[in-house]
This record gives structure tokens, C-alpha cells and sequence, in this order.
């Protein structure tokens, strides 16, 4: 490792800690979605709600406020102040945390500047990280804002953008960090095939995520509580219920569901073919051991998902298989970075 490498690592650890930090925001925002905390905030102020009410007539202000929107007035209108706080604090948790992990970026972003320590080449991924989370922020008022009017839901649409994109910048920060604590070096070849396999791996991963989202969406767990059939059939009667044809793939809980767990049972089967296909061959150290952690929490992430269902989606199981799906996603970034760290070998 080259003097520089080694400078890059402070770099790498503090990008670590802002994909932990990510994983946080995606955890607590599952919670916030599950607990109906999400619209119990009717206000978007980015740098002058950091602090919440601090005493009774803030308080009563900020429930007044959230009585004038939909929530309040079709579901929630026997609530009192000491409810309405429960919920609110979780949400609140949840934009302060936002507002932290913009600190625990910026922050140290201008102190690696200012030392010089950031190579030119790495300036403009950064500043592409930046931006995304600016653009999240916003992607979740977006969402917040679908809630705030005829219907207290929030649209399954933005609700799965906010989601993806926040998998898409988790990534993009992960695999920067990967390439700075690991720099590519000339190691053994790996076969294309395997590369390309890790990658589409990784792809399909995230479409399962997607398809969660819409589920999510749609409180779509709430309905087909038994596995695998669904109403006493493998395939829904009511699949495609609504007109036009394709809406039911994004608005029809029966269709939802379905297509979550059709992605969720084609990773069950692809994972461990990738898992026997890998193995079998040379591979790096890391590699080798990032394949079979992946095969591991593919069985404690289908196990999640399955238990969730059956139990008609409790909070913390539901919370921990939110978990799950990005600790898989993380380990699947993982070995397709150990294997396009180097080169392929022509022809397999």
C-alpha cells in the first residue's frame, strides 16, 4: 500500500460511518412508517426546526397545526396532546437525524478539503453525494407533502423513491469507501461471468427492495397473512382487479404483495446458485467470506419477511427485516466490489 493509499483510509473510515449513519435514517424511518409518525409534522422548515416545542403553548400550537390536515380530521380526531406526542417524536427523531448525517458529511467534507487530503479525482463524487442528499431531503418532504392532503397516506410512488433513492446514495457512498480502504491491486483473475453474476445479483436485490416499497405503500402486509399461498392460491384471483393492466402492479395490494414475493423467492433460489457457482472457484479472501455471509442473511432476511407476514406485520419485526433487506444489499455491494477489483480473465 503506497503512502497515499494510507492517506485515503481516514477518508474511507469517515464515509463507513456515513453509510452507518444512512442505515440508521433507513431503520428509523421504517419505524416512523409503521408507528403512523410520518405526517404528525405538517411543517418543512430545514434549518429553523431543529428544535422542537419547549413548553405547553409551543406545544399546543404545533397540535393545532397538525388538526387542520387530513390525518387528524379522518383518523385521528379522538387523539389528545400526549398521543399526538408519541408520534410525534418519532418523526422529529427522524429529521434530526437527517440534519445530523448533513453535518457528519459536511463537516469533515471541508476538513479534508482544507488539508488537502482529498485527491482531485475524488472531488466531484463527492460533491455528487452531497447533492443526492440534498435531493433526499426534499424527496421526503415530497413524499410528507402526499399525505397532507385529501388522503392521510402518503403516495406508495414517493414513498418507494424516497426508499430506492436512499439504497442509491447508501450505495454510491459504500462502494467510494470500499474503493479508498481497498485500493485495486493486481490480484488473481476472475471469470466475467462471475462479475457480471454479482452485479445483476445486486440489481435484483434492489428490485426486491423497490417491491418492498410498494407493499410498504400500500400497507399491503396487513392483507394475505399466510405463506406461500395467498387467499388459498399460489397466484391471487383478484391480480389484475384493476384497470388499466398496469396500475395493479403498483396499486393493487393482492398484485403488490405478489411481486414482492415472487422477487423475494427468486432471490431464495438465485442467491444460493451464485453462493455454489462462486465457491466453487478461486477467489479472494474477502470475497469467499463476503459470499458466505451473504448466503447467511439471505436465510435470516427470508425468515424476516416470512415471520413479519404471518404475525400481521409487527413493529419490530417489521422494523428488522427493513434492516435486513440493507445488510443484504450491503453484502451484495460488497462481493461484486471484491470481484471487479480486478481483472477479468478472457473467455470465462
Amino acid at each position: 500500500m503506497t503512502s497515499m493509499d494510507k492517506q485515503q483510509r481516514p477518508i474511507a473510515i469517515w464515509l463507513f460511518l456515513c453509510c452507518a449513519a444512512i442505515f440508521a435514517m433507513v431503520v428509523l424511518g421504517g419505524v416512523t412508517r409503521l408507528t403512523g409518525s410520518g405526517l404528525s409534522m405538517v411543517q418543512w422548515e430545514p434549518l429553523m426546526g431543529i428544535l422542537p416545542p419547549l413548553d405547553h403553548a409551543q406545544w399546543q400550537e404545533t397540535f393545532r397545526l397538525y388538526q387542520q390536515f387530513p390525518e387528524y380530521k379522518l383518523r385521528n380526531y379522538s387523539m389528545n396532546l400526549a398521543e399526538f406526542k408519541s408520534i410525534f417524536w418519532l418523526e422529529y427523531f427522524h429529521r434530526l437525524l437527517g440534519r445530523a448525517i448533513g453535518v457528519i458529511f459536511f463537516v469533515p467534507l471541508l476538513y479534508f478539503i482544507v488539508t488537502g487530503r482529498v485527491r482531485k479525482s475524488l472531488i466531484p463524487r463527492l460533491a455528487g453525494m452531497f447533492v443526492l442528499g440534498g435531493l433526499q431531503g426534499l424527496m421526503g418532504w415530497y413524499m410528507v407533502k402526499s399525505g397532507l392532503v385529501d388522503n392521510p397516506h402518503v403516495s406508495p410512488y414517493r414513498l418507494t423513491a424516497h426508499l430506492g433513492l436512499a439504497f442509491i446514495i447508501y450505495a454510491y457512498i459504500f462502494w467510494t469507501a470500499l474503493d479508498l480502504y481497498f485500493p485495486r491491486t493486481s490480484g488473481m483473475a476472475i471469470s466475467r461471468r462471475l462479475k457480471q453474476a454479482a452485479l445483476l445479483l445486486t440489481l435484483g436485490i434492489f428490485i426486491t427492495v423497490l417491491s418492498g416499497g410498494f407493499v410498504a405503500g400500500l400497507k399491503a402486509g396487513y392483507a394475505f397473512n399466510t405463506f406461500p399461498l395467498m387467499d388459498g392460491h399460489l397466484v391471487p384471483e383478484s391480480i389484475f382487479a384493476l384497470s388499466p393492466l398496469w396500475t395493479n402492479f403498483f396499486e393493487n395490494i393482492a398484485t403488490v404483495q405478489f411481486d414482492h414475493r415472487v422477487m423475494a423467492t427468486l432471490m431464495f433460489l438465485l442467491i444460493p446458485l451464485f453462493w455454489l457457482f462462486a465457491t466453487r472457484r478461486e477467489l479472494p479472501p474477502r470475497a469467499r467470506l463476503g459470499s458466505h455471509l451473504l448466503l447467511a442473511m439471505l436465510v435470516v432476511q427470508i425468515s424476516l419477511g416470512i415471520s413479519t407476514l404471518l404475525l400481521y406485520v409487527p413493529i419490530p419485526l417489521a422494523a428488522a427485516h427493513q434492516a435486513g433487506a440493507l445488510v443484504l444489499f450491503t453484502l451484495a455491494l460488497f462481493v461484486t466490489h471484491e470481484l471487479w477489483r480486478t481483472n477479468y480473465q478472457p473467455g470465462n
